[in-house]
Parts: structure tokens; C-alpha cells; sequence
């Protein structure tokens, strides 16, 4: 999997999940309680949310709710200014994230010291990627239709991964499956469903941003119809999202929220994960979500004979380990598939227990794979 650097941390598999407590200073947000149009008063507020376990601010500058109007970036360019006062007022460590579907004001809030870009309308700005990219800049990837003004417009969770895959990525990209009521044409039974294939988007091997906080389609499960009494539903839909592969939690409740994913964390499954090269053992792992990861790899192999007890994202293999591990699965039970965003390694237990030896004696990163294989099959196997 990607990482990410933001701020001073790293997102991705191997690393805390992290908490994006929410900021609004678009005087229109429907949520009163995040909103701060005052820089004094807002830079506060930030302070707080950080004090609390926050560790990304994410500023607003209008709101991505259809309800309201949309705003051309002329309006987020006036109310920049009040948001890069801001971050310079706000005495915090916390990674700011400037939220924006404009790459003109992506490219000013960068400038400005923002750490991070929320565009929630997925690249629809034709010049967002190639903005972030020339800056480096960590970006998260809403999934959106390419419609500046519909973010979010999306029902079916083929459609979500049909916009994500639009025009790609860049190096720094974090991605977004969209959930809520972006129009009146989701139901609640759309996004229970993305919600439940959660585990699905671990194909794309990037980082994830959930954003569930205190929406109706969660309510409705529990009978809590009121914004205001929907904290509980909120934090149990925080914990399984961090079970299922989300790396960041956005949220207006930070306190709740940060003690829920320190939770999550810390009793969620164990995995074994090596930086060099990259080797992150994935979890739960269904037929659906294997046959994401062959499609985005170009592979049209059998997925039901590809679920197995173990499943491993490879990255940053040496090319002799590459062609070995090629040739080491021939004639095993085990897939080992090849991509640019990296490799797929999937097999049974005793597949792996049975070639780890000769794995051992590979050439290269072949020897460093074994050793982490070598642990998942250990744990499997007490």
C-alpha cells in the first residue's frame, strides 16, 4: 500500500489511524456546531479539536451540501484569506487540510501552508492533479462524478470506483468512497451497501478517508432521525470503519471519536506489515474484494480459487524478487499477481508453510517477503 506523508505523520497501512476533526468557516453549513466564520474564534476552536485528538483540521470554505447553493471559487478565494489567518493563529502541531474543489484555491491554500487538499469533487477541476502534483501536496480523492458542481452524485458502489480510477492518481492521493446523501437519488440501502463492501476499496492500495459523522443513512438503523442524537450510531460506525481499512476518520465529535479509534486500533486485527519492501497482510478478505484487485491489476484470473486464509499487498520489489516469486507460486496454491500499483500475494496456509524455505532462499527481497509471511503463517498456525 501508499503511504501518505501529512504534516509530520504518515497515513497508510502500519501507522495509527488518524482523526480529521472538521471546521467550517462556510457560513451556510448545516452542522452549527463546526462552524466558525470569526478567525479568532475559529482558530480556537482548532486549538481544541487538536487538544482533543484531533490530527487534522479540515477547513470548509462553502459547503458540499446539495441543499445549498453552489459558490464559484471567486467566494472560496475571499474566505481563504480568513482560513490561512487561521492556520498561522492556531497554536497546534495538527496537519491543516483545506477542503475545496478548485484547484486556483488548492494551489493558494498550498502556497498559503495548508498541509492538505479535501477536494471533494474527485479531479472534476481538469487542473487539481496537476496542481497537487507540481506541489507534492497530499490530496484526497472524492469520488465524484466529473461535475464541479455535483460532488458526491454517485449511487452504486461500481460507480464510485469507476470515478475514483478516473484520470488516476497522483503520488500524494488519498482516496474518498463518497458516503451520504449527495442527492436525492441515494437511498439509505446505497450506502449501507458501499458501507458493508468497505473493505472492497483496500484494491486500490491507498490510503482512506471515511466520513460517516452524524449522517441520516446511520440514524436510520437506530431510529435517531436528529443530527443532534446521532453521536452514538456515529462512533460504532467509526469502529468498523477503521476495521475495514479506513486510515482517517473525519468527524465533528473529536473527543468521542479519537478515543473510539485509539480503541479500534488497538484491539483490531493483528497484521504484519514491513516497510522494505513494502508488505501489508490484509484481513477479512472476500471474493468480491479479490476480484477488485485483479481488475485494477488487469487480471482476469479465477478469484474463488484465489481466497485463502492470507492476503499480502507487495510493494517496492527488486526486480530479481519479482521474477522469482513469479516462479516460486507456479505449481503452488498460492496467486501472486503482478501490477504497477504494486503486487498481489494470496494463498493458503499451508501453501505458504510448505514453499516458505525455498521463499527463504530467494534472491533479494524474495528473502524479506518469506520473513514476513513467515509470521502470518506463525499466528495462524499457535
Amino acid at each position: 500500500m501508499h503511504t501518505v506523508e501529512v504534516g509530520d505523520f504518515t497515513v497508510g497501512d502500519g501507522h495509527p489511524p488518524r482523526v480529521m476533526g472538521v471546521l467550517n468557516m462556510s457560513v451556510e453549513s448545516n452542522y452549527t456546531p463546526s462552524v466558525r466564520g470569526d478567525t479568532p474564534e475559529a482558530a480556537t476552536f482548532a486549538e481544541e479539536m487538536a487538544e482533543a485528538g484531533a490530527d487534522i483540521i479540515d477547513i470548509g470554505l462553502q459547503s458540499a451540501n446539495p441543499k445549498n447553493e453552489w459558490l464559484p471559487p471567486e467566494v472560496e478565494k475571499d474566505r481563504l484569506a480568513k482560513a490561512l489567518a487561521v492556520v498561522d493563529a492556531a497554536d497546534t502541531d495538527a496537519a491543516f487540510s483545506l477542503e475545496t474543489r478548485y484547484a486556483e484555491v488548492a494551489e493558494a491554500g498550498i502556497e498559503g501552508g495548508f498541509d492538505l487538499i479535501n477536494d471533494v469533487c474527485g479531479f472534476a477541476d481538469p487542473k487539481m492533479k496537476e496542481v497537487c502534483a507540481d506541489h507534492e501536496a497530499p490530496v484526497v480523492k472524492m469520488a465524484s462524478p466529473p461535475d464541479i458542481k455535483k460532488p458526491g452524485h454517485l449511487r452504486t458502489v461500481d460507480e464510485v470506483f469507476e470515478a475514483l480510477q478516473r484520470d488516476g492518481f497522483t503520488g500524494e492521493t488519498i482516496i474518498d468512497p463518497a458516503f451520504g446523501q449527495w442527492h436525492p437519488k441515494i437511498t439509505y440501502e446505497d450506502n449501507w451497501e458501499r458501507f458493508r463492501r468497505m473493505r472492497e476499496f483496500r484494491a486500490f492500495g491507498r490510503p482512506m478517508v471515511t466520513a460517516t459523522n452524524r449522517e441520516d443513512f446511520l440514524g436510520d438503523i437506530a431510529d435517531r432521525p436528529d443530527t443532534d442524537d446521532q453521536l452514538h450510531v456515529s462512533l460504532a460506525a467509526a469502529t468498523m470503519e477503521v476495521e475495514r481499512g479506513a486510515h482517517i476518520v473525519r468527524t465533528h465529535d473529536v473527543p468521542e471519536t479519537h478515543d473510539v479509534v485509539k480503541i479500534a486500533h488497538f484491539l483490531g486485527d493483528e497484521r504484519t506489515v514491513a516497510d522494505s519492501p513494502r508488505v501489508a497482510e490484509l484481513t477479512d478478505v472476500s471474493r468480491r474484494e479479490i476480484e477488485r484487485h485483479l481488475h485494477l491489476r488487469g487480471d482476469d484470473g479465477d478469484a474463488a480459487a484465489s481466497v485463502s486464509p492470507l492476503f499480502f499487498q507487495v510493494e517496492r520489489l527488486d526486480g530479481d524478487a519479482e521474477g522469482y516469486l513469479a516462479d516460486w507460486a507456479e505449481g503452488r496454491d498460492v496467486l501472486f499477481t503482478q501490477g504497477a500499483d504494486g503486487h498481489l500475494l494470496a494463498g493458503t496456509v499451508a501453501a505458504f508453510h510448505d514453499g516458505l524455505d525455498a521463499l527463504s532462499d530467494g534472491p533479494g527481497d524474495a528473502a524479506e517477503v518469506a520473513g514476513n509471511v513467515r509470521q502470518a503463517v506463525a499466528r495462524q498456525l499457535d
